[in-house]
């Protein structure tokens, strides 16, 4: 566990965000434009935030099209805007990358500032922590709440432990599904580390693709990309591979953090009825319960999440304005969100599959 730990946010590592863009997977091709802040002390570097100016609102998961509309049919330029961010990944996790608070608030206002120069209309980070939300609505950034699906680890000694906390019905529905999906004619690997070849990226490249261009019309991540992770990120990545006759036909990609695992692509060349539950979401639970961990995050969006023991939570992000008039428009707009935001995770939670009284906590 203690090398697992040891990379408690392995998306803002140098290592994650140089793999995107030596592979040519976010820059000028994708209107994603390498921006990052630098705080500096006496000429020591005490605080990072990753940053890009953006000239569209793609790969972004906290979604702003509605104002970017809105604001140009008021007659002004949305684009460019600047961005704190991972690129293409929606998750939680620290922006500000500083030990000091004052410091994460100093690299707030130099993105207010930088962007307020520069003509830009807003400046946002997005997947944020709950601490920095709070930090930035101090310094005049609007904070957001959406919500994600989250599985948490209540201590479960088997799948089996987390199985008898659900409903009856629930239970069997969950067991009846991961038998069809593991009858599905082959085995089910788990690779990390060492374990992981080149060849494996090869047939996942392949899966990306497939479900990359159904989904968003071209991938955003390149091949180059994947190739990086085998050189310096495979400690971090579990692949979970659905194999017949020793071929792949499927797979999940997942990161290994501190406390988490955090699921992020999935593709197949063949359907077989609830594969994808079973790559993407049973066995992330299995593999959290085997090594400890807190937590599983599957991604953005899905409620077909919540019937699998994942429930929703709160997600933050932050966003400057420059314009005063469209500031206060999206400052009403934010609030009452929030307040839908609230309700939707109170009705989602009751309906989730946890028998009454066991989701205290969750």
């Amino acid at each position: 566990m203690g090398r697992l730990r040891r990379w408690r946010q392995s998306f803002v590592t140098h290592r994650f965000l140089a793999a995107l863009e030596d592979s040519g997977s976010v820059g000028e091709a994708n209107g994603w434009f390498p921006s990052h802040l630098v705080a500096r002390l006496d000429g020591v570097v005490v605080g990072v935030a990753p940053c890009y100016l953006k000239n569209n609102s793609q790969g972004e998961y906290i979604f702003d099209h509605g104002w970017a509309e809105a604001y140009m049919r008021a007659g002004g330029d949305y684009y460019p805007k600047m961005q704190c961010a991972v690129p293409f990944t929606p998750v939680t996790g620290p922006r500000l990358l500083a030990r000091d608070p004052q410091v994460q608030a100093a690299l707030l206002q130099a993105m207010a500032e930088v962007a307020g120069r520069s003509g830009m209309s807003s400046a946002h980070v997005t997947f944020c922590t709950e601490a920095e939300a709070a930090l930035g609505e101090k310094v005049g950034f609007l904070p957001r709440v959406t919500q994600q699906y989250h599985w948490l680890n209540h201590g479960y000694g088997s799948f089996e432990d987390f199985l008898g906390e659900l409903s009856s019905r629930k239970r069997k529905a969950i067991r009846k599904e991961r038998e069809r999906a593991q009858a599905f004619g082959g085995e089910i690997r788990l690779l990390t580390g060492e374990d992981l070849r080149p060849e494996h990226w090869d047939a996942f490249w392949s899966f990306y693709q497939d479900t990359g261009s159904r989904k968003w019309g071209r991938p955003y991540l390149t091949r180059a990309f994947f190739d990086r992770l085998q050189e310096t990120m495979r400690d971090d990545c579990l692949l979970v591979l659905a194999e017949i006759d020793g071929e792949p036909i499927a797979g999940a990609l997942n990161f290994l953090g501190g406390d988490t695992i955090y699921g992020r692509y999935w593709g197949c060349l063949e359907d077989h009825r609830f594969l994808h539950f079973e790559l993407c979401y049973h066995q992330a639970i299995n593999w959290a319960i085997d090594h400890d961990l807190a937590r599983v995050e599957a991604g953005a969006q899905g409620e077909h999440k919540l019937a699998r023991g994942y429930l929703p939570v709160e997600t933050h992000s932050l966003h400057w304005i420059a314009d005063p008039g469209f500031r206060n428009a999206v400052a009403d707009y934010l609030r009452r969100e929030r307040d839908a935001v609230e309700n939707d995770i109170e009705i989602l939670t009751e309906l989730g599959p946890f028998r009454r009284g066991e989701v205290t906590g969750h």
